[in-house]
């Protein structure tokens, strides 16, 4: 395998509006580029997700963290919590807590730590690994052996029905499980808008990795569907609307139900 070049920014980010903006790495494999979104409040702002830690979000971002933040964790997989040991204020739902604080979720980003059946596997999904997990290094020096994912203990544990007040906006959190135990989305009910984490987004959704459980991605997804849904940002992959959701609810319980 080549080289990896050092990448001038690790980091791009496009305000979306609404007070939105998604970040996101662009040198990671589309498999675990987790899309990273701020959300502005009067009082204090959201960060949904951390992306996977291999540079630092705080120093690529510093001017988007201006008043009190609180970043919060769709759920523990690597993709979403790798930087989120970088802010004070952490927030993820109860079943994930653990795995939060000991990192129990790590991955490797060396392509030779996963064998030819697990490649075959990942493709099968649609996630072509042969470029490798990056394309790209953040650093002089950064080591993709020895790089790990920290551990983050939570300081706020979430559960469903809590309110996250931004002062001018507020987003209740919906336990989304069956892609992880503790997965969440956040609702805001007055513009319609979710942020769904891996729960739904518009590519392959993993419902076979450890720690999935296809009955509850069953009942979350009959769940969102009755949702009065206008935008979602989701985990991965561009937002989309009501009528993409359907499209991708529907399909994925016609594809359980064969």
């Amino acid at each position: 395998m080549p080289q990896l070049e050092i990448a001038s920014r690790w980091f791009e980010r496009c305000a979306i509006g609404g007070g939105v903006t998604r970040l996101w790495e662009p040198h990671v494999t589309p498999l675990l580029r987790c899309n990273i979104w701020h959300v502005r409040g009067r009082e204090r702002d959201l960060l949904v997700d951390t992306g996977l830690g291999v540079a630092s979000l705080v120093e690529a971002a510093r001017d988007l963290f201006e008043k009190p933040l609180a970043a919060v964790a769709t759920h523990a997989h690597m993709d979403h919590t790798g930087g989120i040991h970088e802010f004070a204020e952490r927030w993820v739902h109860g079943a994930e807590a653990e795995a939060m604080a000991i990192a129990s979720n790590h991955l490797p980003l060396e392509l030779a730590a996963y064998d030819a059946p697990a490649r075959a596997g990942f493709a099968g999904l649609g996630y072509d690994l042969t470029a490798g997990l990056l394309t790209a290094l953040p650093a002089r020096g950064f080591d993709l052996a020895a790089h790990r994912l920290a551990p983050a203990r939570a300081t706020r544990v979430l559960a469903e029905g809590d309110v996250l007040d931004l002062g001018d906006r507020a987003f209740e959190v919906l336990h989304l499980p069956g892609h992880s135990p503790g997965s969440i989305g956040l609702w805001e009910a007055k513009t319609g808008t979710l942020f769904s984490g891996d729960a739904i987004y518009d590519g392959p959704l993993l419902d076979e990795i450890p720690g999935a459980d296809v009955p509850k991605y069953l009942r979350t997804m009959r769940r969102l569907r009755d949702l009065p849904v206008q935008v979602v940002h989701g985990g991965h992959d561009p937002s989309f609307g009501r009528a993409r959701l359907e499209e991708l609810v529907d399909a994925y319980l016609r594809k359980r139900a064969a």
